[in-house]
C-alpha cells in the first residue's frame, strides 16, 4: 500500500476521481493545502464532506511558497514517509513535480512541467522542435499587443499565459475587442488560488477544424495513446467548452495524425512519467497544437473514457505517481461512445430552479445527472467554471452518443430570475 501527498486539487471532478482512484488501489494520501475553507465551502450544503477531506491527514502550509513548500514536504516527509506526490489542479504541477524531485519520488521532470504549464514558454518550447501550432506572438504590454496583432493579422485569439479552463480566452475581430479583452486580462492579476499572475498575453492565429483531444499516459520514456475526444465549443467571443464524446468520430487518418501530433508535443516539452490531456485543432492544414497539459483531463473525459475502454486515467496517474506500471489495456465494457454535456446560463440573475430533471434523469443510457441548486447567481457563461450543470449518456453504438446527450440537454431548461449576479 501506497502513501501519496496530495498538494492541493481542482474542486470539481477530478477531486473526487482521484481520492476514489487511490482508494480503490488500497493506498491512503496525506493532503496538504493552503485554505482548507475552500474545500468545505465546495462540498455544498447537505451534501457531507468533501472526499478529499478523508485523507488520513489533512494539513494545513503554504503552498503557494514554493522554496518554503518544499522544506515543510521534506520534514513531513521525515515523519510519515511518502511513495508518490500529486495534485488535480494546474497552478500547483510545477510546485509537485519540485516537490517529488526534492524528495526523491517518482515525477516528471520540473523544467517540463513548468513549461507545459506556461503556455507562452510552450508555445516557444513547441515551435522550436517543428510541432505544428497557429502562428503566435507573446506580449508584454499594450503597444506591443497592438503592434503585434496587426502583423498576425485579425481575427485571433487572445489569451493569458498562465490561467485554466478557459478563463479569458477571447476571439478578438479587430482592434477595439482585442483593447477589451486585454484590459480584462489586465483587472484579473491573482488567479484563484491567490497566486500573482504573470502579465504578459499570447496572441494566436485564429485556426479553424474541429478541436480534439489526445488522452494519453507516457512511462519511461514511450507514450500510449488512450484515445482521442471530441470537444464542442461555444460562448463566443469566448471559447467555453459545452460538451465532449468519447471516442471522437474521426477517419482513422485523422486520429492517427491528432495522435502522432499530440505525442510528439510531449516529446518535445520533455514530459515523462505523466497523465496528459493534450488539445488539438484538426485545421484543412493538418492538426495544430492548442495546448499541452501534464494531468488527466478534466470535464468528466476521464469517465468518458473508463465507461468505453475500462481504462482508469485517474488511477493511471496515480499508479505514475507511485513510480508503478499503470494498467492501459483496454477491456470490453459493452459501451461504443459516452458523451457530455453541460448546461451554461445566457443571462444575470439567480437560478430559480432547472425544469425537466426528472425526465433527464430517466432517460435511456443517462449515467450522470448533476444540476446547480437553486439560489446561485449567475451570469452569461465567459469560461468552463460556469456550467449549471452536465449530463453523461452512454451508447452501445460507436458516435451515437453525442446526439443523444444533446437531445437530454434539450429538455433541461433553467428558470433565471433576470437581475444582476
Amino acid at each position: 500500500m501506497g502513501h501519496l501527498l496530495m498538494i492541493e486539487s481542482w474542486v470539481g471532478a477530478m477531486s473526487r476521481l482521484l481520492p476514489r482512484a487511490i482508494g480503490e488501489a488500497g493506498h491512503r494520501f496525506t493532503f496538504l493545502t493552503r485554505d482548507l475553507h475552500h474545500y468545505l465551502r465546495a462540498a455544498g450544503p447537505g451534501s457531507g464532506p468533501h472526499p478529499l477531506l478523508a485523507a488520513q491527514h489533512v494539513l494545513t502550509a503554504e503552498t503557494n511558497d514554493t522554496p518554503a513548500l518544499l522544506d515543510f514536504a521534506e520534514r513531513l516527509h521525515r515523519v510519515l514517509r511518502f511513495d508518490g506526490v500529486l495534485s488535480s489542479c494546474d497552478y500547483y504541477l510545477p510546485a509537485v513535480a519540485r516537490v517529488a524531485d526534492r524528495l526523491g519520488l517518482p515525477g516528471p521532470a520540473p523544467e517540463a512541467v513548468e513549461a507545459a504549464c506556461r503556455k507562452d514558454t510552450s508555445r516557444r518550447l513547441l515551435a522550436r522542435a517543428g510541432v505544428p501550432g497557429p502562428r503566435f506572438a507573446v506580449c508584454q504590454d499594450w503597444p506591443e499587443t497592438a503592434e503585434a496583432a496587426a502583423d498576425l493579422g485579425y481575427p485571433l485569439v487572445i489569451k493569458p499565459v498562465d490561467l485554466c479552463a478557459g478563463m479569458y480566452v477571447r476571439k478578438a475581430a479587430d482592434e477595439r475587442q482585442l483593447a477589451e479583452a486585454w484590459k480584462a486580462i489586465g483587472g484579473f492579476p491573482v488567479n484563484a488560488r491567490g497566486q500573482r499572475r504573470i502579465p504578459a498575453v499570447l496572441l494566436e492565429e485564429l485556426l479553424t477544424g474541429p478541436e480534439v483531444s489526445v488522452e494519453t499516459v507516457s512511462w519511461d520514456g514511450t507514450c500510449q495513446v488512450v484515445g482521442v475526444t471530441d470537444k464542442s465549443l461555444g460562448g463566443a467571443p469566448a471559447f467555453i467548452e459545452t460538451g465532449h464524446m468519447f471516442p471522437a468520430a474521426l477517419e482513422p487518418a485523422d486520429r492517427r495524425a491528432a495522435a502522432g501530433t499530440a505525442v510528439a508535443a510531449l516529446q518535445a516539452l520533455g514530459l515523462d512519467r505523466v497523465v496528459a490531456h493534450t488539445e488539438i485543432r484538426l485545421t484543412p492544414d493538418g492538426p495544430r497544437v492548442i495546448e499541452v497539459n501534464p494531468r488527466p483531463a478534466g470535464n468528466r473525459i476521464t469517465e468518458l473514457v473508463r465507461h468505453v475502454t475500462g481504462i482508469d486515467l485517474p488511477g493511471a496517474a496515480v499508479d505514475v505517481a507511485l513510480g508503478r506500471r499503470p494498467d492501459l489495456e483496454p477491456r470490453e465494457t459493452g459501451v461504443g461512445s459516452a458523451a457530455v454535456g453541460f448546461l451554461l446560463p445566457d443571462r444575470d440573475g439567480e437560478l430559480a430552479g432547472i425544469d425537466g430533471a426528472g425526465p433527464a434523469a430517466a432517460a435511456d443510457g443517462v449515467r450522470e445527472l448533476e444540476l446547480a441548486a437553486p439560489g446561485r447567481a449567475v451570469r452569461p457563461a465567459a469560461s468552463n467554471n460556469d456550467y449549471l450543470g452536465h449530463v453523461m449518456v452512454t451508447d452501445a453504438r460507436p458516435g451515437a452518443a453525442r446526439r443523444r446527450v444533446a437531445d437530454v440537454l434539450a429538455g433541461l431548461r433553467p428558470r433565471i430570475t433576470e437581475g444582476p449576479a
